[in-house]
């Protein structure tokens, strides 16, 4: 979502870095770009301004402008800056109720009863055991979607055929506690737009069951307008936390930049894609650091601690050892990789990736040919896998037509696996009892 602001930026600051001393008009030029960046990224005009003032006044100091490195210095309080705009980590509160009750609002097409499901995954991951409640009773369908989504990742759901959200609520909390759930999350109605039967029915939920959390679920992809709908629900309803969805979409981004600022609502939960494992909590200093081209290794780690099997980990560490590395651990590492997200928004977490993503071909992070890689090796037999040096031409050629690809595919695969069995033999080949760098060693 934030390329365009990040290639802008980091154009920006190479510049600064690249000169030995800093006037106050080298930082009023840099501040100028940046200025625009954002704007040109759809951030509120007054959070740009007061943005851009605070970063001039700490950049134009003695310490930075005499320092033996001021373009450094400058990206740090660029960065700190970037921050605190966002805010702080703010995770759920749970502390009140019996059970704690999340309220979702949101308007119409946010994203909210989808949202409601992957924050159910969440929380379940965390230990908790919760409890849908079916409360949208405007929209069509929307009761069977969430009794779907509820069975997709075996979690119950209450629902009513029909009634009143308010009334529908309140029976909903007796049967948490008669299943013993430790959390409802409630999915209300939504409307196309901020309407006065919109806001009764919320506020008469709230009076009667007086949920923990008031989460406003809003779309990253409508801009500004999210930043005013955000707003007018905190007015009427002291919105406790934000959920932007759609943060993986290709708009400009700046309502999520914009969001905290102008209402003061912490964001406590990003969609990152429409899986229902697609929701991260909200860490203000990971994104200013990937917004920066700066990388987000932590999440990464945290992907990959969640994601990878460990046990299959130390068994791929044995092969490497003993150089028995094979095209049937080249896809079970792919498959492994891929669990934990699209591959281009794993790469943003890597730092310095920014600055090689446009030297690097489209189809090297195209999912498509990582399923055709996988096509490839399912087509060929157990014996071919363990040994592709007995893959010759006539092979190529039913390997090609078993998935659907051309024999020249099947050759590349088969060179790109060489280089790679090569890596992993000198690997394997290093001395010394620490663990193995790489997938092997992400736990040790």
């Amino acid at each position: 979502m934030f390329d365009a602001l990040t290639d802008r930026l980091q154009e920006t600051f190479t510049r600064l870095r690249g000169k030995g001393k800093l006037t106050e008009q080298d930082v009023d030029v840099a501040l100028r770009e940046v200025r625009m960046a954002l704007l040109e990224a759809d951030v509120n005009f007054k959070v740009v301004k007061d943005f851009v003032a605070k970063v001039r006044e700490r950049a134009i100091g003695n310490d930075v402008l005499e320092s033996l490195s001021p373009g450094q210095h400058v990206v740090k309080i660029v960065h700190e800056e970037l921050v605190a705009m966002l805010g702080t980590t703010s995770k759920l509160e749970l502390g009140q109720g019996a059970p704690p009750v999340l309220m979702l609002c949101g308007l119409q097409g946010a994203g909210k009863t989808t949202t409601a499901g992957k924050l159910a995954l969440q929380l379940r991951k965390q230990g908790h055991r919760p409890l849908l409640v079916a409360a949208d009773m405007q929209r069509p369908a929307a009761v069977q979607q969430l009794i779907t989504l509820g069975k997709q990742i075996e979690i119950p759901v209450y629902s009513e055929p029909s009634g009143a959200p308010p009334d529908i609520a309140q029976r909903a909390i007796n049967r948490a506690r008669e299943i013993n759930a430790s959390v409802v999350i409630l999915d209300t109605a939504g409307r196309l737009h901020v309407d006065e039967a919109l806001m009764a029915e919320l506020e008469t939920i709230k009076e009667r069951l007086h949920p923990a959390e008031i989460l406003l679920v809003a779309d990253a992809m409508t801009g500004q307008d999210a930043v005013r709908v955000a707003q007018d629900f905190h007015n009427r309803l002291a919105v406790t936390g934000l959920i932007m969805t759609k943060m993986d979409g290709d708009a400009r981004g700046g309502a999520s930049l914009s969001v905290r600022a102008v209402t003061g609502v912490p964001i406590k939960y990003v969609g990152t894609s429409e899986k229902l494992d697609g929701i991260e909590p909200f860490y203000p200093d990971r994104l200013a650091s990937r917004i920066l081209g700066m990388g987000d290794v932590l999440s990464l780690i945290e992907k990959a601690q969640e994601n990878l099997d460990q046990k299959k980990a130390a068994e791929l560490e044995k092969k490497l050892r003993t150089a028995t590395f094979d095209l049937d651990d080249f896809l079970q590492q792919m498959q492994q990789v891929r669990k934990m997200g699209p591959l281009d928004q794993l790469l943003e977490m890597v730092p310095g990736f920014q600055n090689i993503r446009k030297q690097i071909p489209g189809q090297a992070i195209d999912e498509g040919q990582l399923k055709r890689v996988e096509a490839i090796i399912y087509s060929m037999t157990k014996a071919e896998r363990r040994n592709p040096q007995m893959i010759d031409g006539s092979r190529r050629r039913r390997i090609a037509r078993g998935s659907g690809t051309q024999p020249h595919e099947v050759n590349q695969l088969l060179n790109q696996f060489r280089q790679v069995q090569k890596v992993m033999k000198q690997m394997g080949n290093m001395k010394g009892r620490g663990r193995l760098p790489g997938l092997g060693g992400m736990f040790g």
